[in-house]
C-alpha cells in the first residue's frame, strides 16, 4: 500500500519541475493523478509517463489565473473520479531581480496574479468540493521567500508570503470539516526555471548555491517527498504548517 493509495489528486504546474516530480510520486504511492499545466503538451507528457509505468493519470490544459477554467477542470475531475482528495497548488513563476523603485506595475500584477491569486482561485474551488466530502488535503507551494526577503524580488516575496497567509487562514476555517491545508517552502531547487536563470554559467550557479546550507541545490524529487507526506494520512495532525525544505538555508 502506498502513502496515498486510492486517493484522487491534482497537481497544478504539473508539467515540469516540482509539479512533475510530485505528480509522479503521488502516482507511485497509489494516487490517481490529474496533471494540470498551461502547457497541455507537457501535462500530456507527464501523464503518459505515469501510465507507462502502471500508474493512473490524466492531463488537463488550464491557466490557473482563469477562475472559470479552474472551476471547469476541477468539476471534470470530480465528475470522472467522484471526489478530490489531494490538491497540490504548485503553478507559479519567478522573475529577474530589479530595484524596488524600478519594478513596473505590470510586472507586479502579473506576479501577484500568477503566484498568489491563482492559489486563492484554486483553493476556493478545491475547498468547496472538499467540504462536500468532509475531507481533503491541500498543499500550496510557497518558497523560502515566504519567510525571508528575496533581494530584488519584492513582488515574488510578497506573493510567497501571501500564500502562507492563505494557507493558515483556510487551515483554521476548515479544520473542523476534516480538511488540512499546509504549505511547502522549497529552497533553491534544480528546476527548468532555475536552469534557465543560470543559463549554463558556472559563475551564476556558484552565486545561486552560495547561500544554500548544504552547498548544493535541492532536487524536485526531494521537494515532492515532503509534499506527498503532507498529503498523506501520516500527516493527519499537521494543519496550517509552513514546512521549509531547503537544506538548512533559512533556519528560522
Amino acid at each position: 500500500m502506498g502513502l496515498v493509495e486510492g486517493k484522487i489528486a491534482m497537481v497544478t504546474g504539473g508539467g515540469s519541475g516540482i509539479g512533475e516530480a510530485t505528480a509522479r510520486l503521488l502516482a507511485a504511492e497509489g494516487a490517481v493523478v490529474a496533471v494540470l499545466d498551461r502547457d497541455g503538451d507537457q501535462a500530456a507528457r507527464v501523464a503518459a509517463a505515469i501510465t507507462a509505468v502502471g500508474g493512473s493519470a490524466s492531463a488537463h490544459r488550464v491557466d490557473v489565473t482563469d477562475d472559470d477554467a479552474v472551476g471547469r477542470v476541477i468539476a471534470d475531475i470530480v465528475s470522472t473520479y467522484g471526489r478530490l482528495d489531494i490538491a497540490h497548488n504548485n503553478a507559479g513563476m519567478s522573475g529577474m531581480p530589479i530595484a524596488f523603485t524600478d519594478l513596473p506595475r505590470s510586472d507586479w500584477q502579473r506576479m501577484i496574479d500568477t503566484n498568489l491569486t491563482s492559489v486563492f482561485v484554486c483553493m476556493q474551488h478545491e475547498l468547496r468540493q472538499m467540504v462536500l466530502q468532509n475531507s481533503g488535503s491541500i498543499i500550496n507551494t510557497s518558497s523560502g521567500a515566504g519567510v525571508v526577503a528575496a533581494p530584488g524580488l519584492p513582488h515574488y516575496t510578497a506573493a510567497k508570503h501571501g500564500i502562507l497567509g492563505l494557507t493558515k487562514c483556510a487551515a483554521q476555517e476548515f479544520a473542523a470539516r476534516g480538511i488540512r491545508v499546509n504549505a511547502v517552502l522549497p529552497g533553491t531547487t534544480r528546476t527548468p526555471m532555475i536552469e534557465g536563470f543560470i543559463g549554463g554559467d558556472p559563475g551564476i550557479e556558484k552565486m545561486v548555491t552560495r547561500g544554500i546550507g548544504r552547498g548544493s541545490m535541492g532536487s524536485p524529487d526531494e521537494i515532492a517527498q515532503a509534499v506527498v507526506w503532507l498529503a498523506s494520512d501520516r500527516a493527519s495532525f499537521v494543519n496550517g504548517e509552513s514546512m521549509i525544505v531547503d537544506g538548512a538555508t533559512v533556519c528560522r
